[in-house]
C-alpha cells in the first residue's frame, strides 16, 4: 500500500492541511489557553503541559506524515508505514472521541472499527483480558499476604510463647517495615532491568518462597526473618502492577482497569480470612500447627501468577524505552483488535515518552520532587491519603480482627468466622468504587467517609463498656454491637479510603517524576502500615480497647479537617489542569474553603437559594474549546 499524503480537503479545521486556516485556529486556541492561565492566576510551564496532554495537537497533517515517515524508517517499522500514518492522524485528534471522523484518509470500515471501540468499550482481544486476570492475581497475592496472618497469629503466638506486645507487633508488621525501607525503592531498578512482567514475576516468586519459609519456621526469629523477606515483594508489586495495567490498556477502559487493583486486593484480603477459617482445625502436625497451613496457602496464588506471566506480552512502553520497537508493536497488536489501533497507541505513547525524557534531561529528580511547588503539593497530598489509609484504622481490623473479637468475648471459631465476614464486606463494598471514584470524586468520597469511619470506631470502642452477665461472660448485645460496628466500618472504608490513595497518587505527579512519586507514596503507605501493626497490641494494653479505638477515631476526624482545608480534587483533570490545581498553595486553598463554609451551611443545611461562589480554579472546558475551533 502506498504511503498516505495529507488530505487538503479535510472538513475539520483541526485536521486540515490549509496552512492559513490552521494558523488562524491555532492562534485562537492559543489565546483561549492564555486567558485560562491568566484567570487561574498561577505560573506553570504551559507548553510542556500541553505537549504532555497531546504532543501531536500542534502539528499539521503534513508534519505528522513526514514525522511518521522518518520515524518508521529510523525504528525499522517501514512495513507498517501506512498503519502508523493513519494511527498518528487519529492520535492527533484523540482528545475528542469522534475526532477520527474528520480524518479522511481512513476508510469507512476503519472508522466503523473505531466507532465500535467507543460504543463497545469492553470488546477487546482475549490477551488483554488474560493480562487483566494476571494483574488481578497479583492484587490477590498482595491482599492474601496481608490477612492470612490474622488467624495464624492466634496459633503461633501460643506455639512460640510470644506474650510481649511489641514482639507480637514486630512479627506481624515485619513485611511492611522491609517494604517501606527497601521494597518500594526497588521498583525503579527492577523495572529498568527486568521490565514490568519480570518485576511481577520476581515479587511473586518471593511471595511464593516466603509462604513456605514461614510455614516451616521452627522459631519466632526464623518466622520474623521470613516475614521481613516477604516485604521485598510487597512494595515492588504494588507499584508495578497498576502501571503495567495502565500501559497496556486502551484509554476507554484504562481507569477502570487501574482501579481494579484495589478491588482484587480486597478479594485477596477476603481469601486471607477464608484460609484462616478453613485450616482452623487442621492440627495433625501438632497442637498449634494450624498456622503453618494458613501461611503455606499464601504460596498458591503467586505460583499461578508466575505461570501466567510467561504468556502475557511485556509493556510496549518498556520495550520502547529499551529501543525494541518491533517487539513493542507486536505486543500491542496482541492487545488490540486492529493494527491501526496498535499503531495509534504506540506512536502516541512514543511521543509522550519523548516529551517526558526531554523533561528529565539534566534534572535531579529528587530536587524537582521537593523544591518545585507544584510537585511538593502533589507529594504532600499523596502523603496524606497514604498516611490516612493506615491511620483510619482499617488494618487494625485486617491484621487483628480475630484477636479483637476474642477480646470482645467470641470463642476462637466464631472470631475467625466473623473476621471472614469483614473480608467479604470489604470486597463487596469495594466494587461500587469503580463507578463512584470518577463520578462522586476522590475528595468528596473522603469527606463523606472520614466522619462515618470515626463514628464506627467510637461505636466499636464504646461497645466494650456494655455489661457482662452474672458469669462474667459478654452478653449477646455486646458481641453483636462490636461485630456490627466493625462490619459497618469496613462497608464505609471500602469505597473511600480503600481505592482513593493509590488512584490519587498515580495521577497527582507529572509524568517525568511519577516513578519517584509512586515509590514515595507506597513507601509512606507501608511505613505507616508497619507502625500500626507494631503498636496496636501495646496500645490496647495501655489504653484498653475503648481508648485504642478512640485513638483512631480521632485520626479520622483529623483526616476530615485536613481533607477539607488542604486536599485538592483530581477527578477528570488533565495534566495541564493538575498543574493549575497543585500550584495553588496551602494558605490560599485553606482560605478559600474557610470562606466557603458559611455558603455550604446556608445552601446545604438551611436550604437557601444563594448564587454559587466563584470557583478557586478557572479551568477551561476542553470540549467547548474544541467546538469553538470547529466553528471557526
Amino acid at each position: 500500500m502506498p504511503p498516505l499524503k495529507p488530505d487538503i480537503e479535510a472538513t475539520d479545521p483541526d485536521v486540515s492541511g490549509d496552512s492559513s486556516k490552521h494558523s488562524l485556529n491555532e492562534t485562537r486556541f492559543t489565546e483561549d489557553a492564555t486567558r485560562c492561565a491568566s484567570a487561574a492566576s498561577v505560573t506553570r510551564k504551559a507548553s510542556v503541559a500541553a505537549r504532555l496532554r497531546n504532543p501531536l495537537a500542534g502539528m499539521t497533517e503534513q508534519e505528522i506524515i513526514y514525522d511518521v515517515d522518518a520515524w518508521v524508517d529510523e525504528k525499522g517499522l517501514t512495513e507498517y508505514r501506512t498503519e502508523f500514518q493513519k494511527g498518528a492522524l487519529i492520535a492527533r485528534v484523540g482528545q475528542r472521541d469522534d475526532g477520527f471522523e474528520y480524518v479522511n484518509q481512513l476508510s469507512e470500515e476503519e472508522k466503523g472499527l473505531l466507532r465500535h471501540e467507543i460504543t463497545h468499550r469492553w470488546d477487546h482481544p482475549f490477551m488483554l483480558y488474560f493480562l487483566v486476570v494476571l494483574c488481578a492475581g497479583s492484587a490477590i497475592v498482595q491482599g492474601m499476604d496481608q490477612t492470612a496472618v490474622n488467624g495464624a497469629q492466634l496459633f503461633y503466638f501460643d506455639e512460640f510463647n510470644i506474650t510481649n506486645e511489641w514482639q507480637q507487633g514486630l512479627l506481624n508488621g515485619a513485611p511492611y517495615l522491609c517494604s517501606a525501607l527497601i521494597g518500594c525503592w526497588t521498583n525503579v531498578p527492577l523495572n529498568k532491568l527486568f521490565g514490568r512482567r519480570g518485576t511481577i514475576f520476581i515479587s511473586c516468586f518471593i511471595s511464593f518462597a516466603t509462604g513456605f519459609w514461614m510455614a516451616v519456621a521452627d522459631s519466632w526469629y526464623n518466622l520474623l526473618i521470613a516475614r521481613f523477606a516477604l516485604g521485598f515483594a510487597v512494595g515492588a508489586k504494588s507499584s508495578t502492577t497498576p502501571v503495567y495495567a495502565a500501559e497496556c490498556a486502551p484509554k476507554t477502559i484504562r481507569g477502570a482497569l487501574t482501579m481494579m487493583w484495589q478491588m482484587w486486593t480486597a478479594f485477596g484480603i477476603m481469601l486471607g480470612f477464608v484460609v484462616s477459617l478453613a485450616f482452623e482445625n487442621i492440627d495433625f502436625l501438632g497442637e498449634y500447627s494450624q498456622w503453618r497451613w494458613m501461611l503455606a496457602s499464601t504460596s498458591i496464588p503467586p505460583f499461578l501468577v508466575m505461570i501466567q506471566v510467561y504468556f502475557c506480552p511485556e509493556s510496549p512502553r518498556w520495550y520502547m524505552e529499551k529501543g525494541k520497537y518491533n517487539k513493542a508493536f507486536d505486543a500491542l497488536c496482541r492487545l488490540r483488535k486492529h493494527k491501526i489501533q496498535a499503531a495509534r497507541d504506540m506512536y502516541y505513547a512514543y511521543k509522550l515518552l519523548e516529551v517526558e525524557q526531554a523533561e528529565r534531561e539534566s534534572k535531579n529528580l529528587f530536587k524537582e520532587f521537593f523544591l518545585i511547588k507544584r510537585n511538593r503539593r502533589a507529594a504532600q497530598s499523596s502523603f496524606f491519603v497514604m498516611f490516612m489509609q493506615q491511620f483510619c484504622g482499617v488494618n487494625v481490623i485486617a491484621y487483628y480482627s480475630s484477636t479483637i473479637f476474642e477480646q470482645a468475648g467470641f470463642d476462637r471459631s466464631k472470631a475467625l468466622l466473623v473476621s471472614f465476614g469483614t473480608g467479604v464486606t470489604n470486597w463487596l463494598f469495594a466494587i461500587p468504587a469503580i463507578y463512584t471514584i470518577d463520578t462522586f470524586g476522590r475528595r468528596n468520597l473522603l469527606l463523606t467517609t472520614f466522619p462515618l469511619m470515626s463514628i464506627c470506631l467510637l461505636w466499636c470502642g464504646m461497645s466494650f463498656f456494655l455489661p457482662t452477665n452474672a458469669d462474667g461472660e459478654p452478653t449477646q448485645g455486646r458481641l453483636a454491637s462490636v461485630a456490627a460496628a466493625i462490619f459497618t466500618f469496613m462497608a464505609v472504608y471500602s469505597p473511600g479510603e480503600g481505592p482513593v490513595p493509590f488512584t490519587y497518587s498515580a495521577e497527582a505527579f507529572p509524568l517525568y517524576i511519577r516513578d519517584v512519586g509512586m515509590s514515595f507514596a507506597t513507601a509512606t503507605c507501608w511505613g505507616f502500615n508497619f507502625i500500626l501493626s507494631l503498636t496496636w497490641p501495646p496500645l490496647v494494653r495501655a489504653f484498653t480497647p475503648q481508648g485504642a479505638f478512640g485513638w483512631y477515631a480521632a485520626w479520622n476526624f483529623f483526616g476530615w479537617v485536613y481533607c477539607y482545608f488542604f486536599l485538592p480534587e483530581t477527578k477528570n483533570l488533565t495534566l495541564e489542569e493538575l498543574d493549575s490545581v497543585f500550584n495553588v498553595g496551602n494558605r490560599e486553598f485553606a482560605k478559600y474553603y474557610a470562606e466557603k463554609l458559611p455558603w455550604y451551611m446556608q445552601t446545604k443545611v438551611l436550604r437557601r437559594d444563594l448564587p454559587p461562589m466563584e470557583p478557586l480554579y478557572q479551568i477551561e472546558d476542553e470540549s467547548a474549546m474544541f467546538e469553538e475551533r470547529e466553528k471557526a
